[in-house]
């Protein structure tokens, strides 16, 4: 039985080996290094598309604007990810570090994302002192990554603008197929919907329920 035990320790990939070299900033908390992804553990930034307001109310790409920040904070230095686990998207999920800086502290003190409560309570303090000095996108009005992914919106007031709901029996669901082949659903509000063109003769078509899209084989988008 021991030895059973030892070799399937022995078959487990080990994810407690760090990688270390340079990396390249694929968006505020994705990181590349020798060509391995790395999703940046207990931090949230804004996504890539995703616009925030100063303490002025003007809209800013607050989500670019993390970025370029971790780019230029890391500038040709080495980077060490030490991974933790592997996300649904086959990225490696690390605390990576510039020498004896936390990236994913560093991003969250300076007010370019958030704790990832869901997933880490890590970085909480770091945000309250964030939160308190008004740094990054805590200066003005702004969505949680994971709120605008889902579709809210910061309104000209500053006011959450909450996605429209979809209504049964409305058949209002774009279901897309993507270059790759992927049947891909779209509901009302969410942030491809509007650029979405569905072809029938292509096989794609409209779904009047997500129960109805999932099981013809579309899921739901990624992120």
């Amino acid at each position: 039985m021991r030895l059973a035990i030892a070799l399937i320790f022995l078959a487990t990939p080990a994810l407690a080996d760090p990688v270390v070299g340079r990396a390249s900033v694929i968006d505020g908390d994705t990181i590349e290094i020798r060509g391995q992804r790395f999703r940046l553990q207990g931090v949230d930034t804004p996504e890539s598309a995703q616009l925030c307001q100063d303490g002025n109310g003007k809209d800013y790409r607050c989500g670019q604007k993390a970025s370029l920040a971790l780019a230029d904070k890391i500038g040709a230095g080495n980077v060490s990810c030490d991974p933790i686990t592997t996300d649904r998207y086959g990225r490696t999920v690390a605390v990576c570090s510039l020498g004896a800086l936390d990236l994913n502290g560093w991003l969250v003190e300076q007010g370019f994302g958030m704790a990832y409560r869901k997933y880490s309570i890590a970085y909480v303090g770091q945000e309250g002192e964030a939160k308190a000095a008004k740094r990054g996108i805590w200066q003005g009005a702004f969505t949680p990554p994971w709120d605008w992914r889902k579709g809210e919106r910061i309104g000209p007031e500053g006011q959450t603008v909450k996605p429209p709901v979809h209504t049964a029996g409305a058949c209002d669901i774009k279901g897309n197929i993507s270059r790759g082949g992927e049947r891909i659903y779209h509901l009302p509000g969410t942030r491809s919907y509007e650029k979405t063109t569905i072809t029938e003769t292509s096989g794609e078509r409209m779904f009047c329920s997500e129960g109805e899209a999932k099981a013809a084989g579309w899921r739901p988008p990624r992120g």
